[in-house]
């Protein structure tokens, strides 16, 4: 994370606990895919996820190179496949059952819109809007406490 210029088209992964509460985060450009986004984010956590955890992504993470290197990292991907998936299926439908818990990660997303610096995206550089978004996540774990 350099003194690039952040811009209104940012993408911003986010890796939260079971509960809703942020771990790690990864900003990148908009025409970056979410794909590339995720493993740095996984490795942006900074305690160490223990070896099983299910890794919860919607589909615009569904390749199956992304699927290896999260299993190679030890984690289980938990990815619905896109409607046009020509290759066989990865997925195990027990497994997939975990995916009616995204609406855990969709309500992290809206708490984080709720400080209007992320929502808005005013920071010139993106360094200043990843030190928003971590003041962001301090802020709702302490409101936990």
């Amino acid at each position: 994370m350099g003194k690039t210029k952040a811009g209104k088209g940012m993408k911003l992964e986010i890796i939260v606990d079971g509960s809703g509460l942020p771990l790690g985060l990864e900003v990148a450009a908009a025409d970056i895919s979410e794909q590339e986004l995720l493993i740095p984010a996984l490795e942006d956590v900074p305690v160490e996820i223990p070896p099983g955890t299910p890794v919860v992504a919607d589909k615009g993470h569904d390749s199956d190179a992304l699927r290896d290197e999260i299993s190679k990292a030890g984690c289980t991907p938990v990815i619905p496949h896109r409607k046009n998936r020509v290759k066989p299926s990865r997925n195990d439908g027990r497994r997939l059952r975990r995916y009616r818990h995204r609406w855990l990660i969709e309500r992290t997303n809206a708490w984080l819109h709720c400080y209007r610096g992320l929502a808005m995206r005013w920071a010139h550089y993106t360094f200043m809007y990843v030190g928003m978004a971590y003041l962001a996540f301090i802020h709702m774990a302490l409101e936990r406490l």
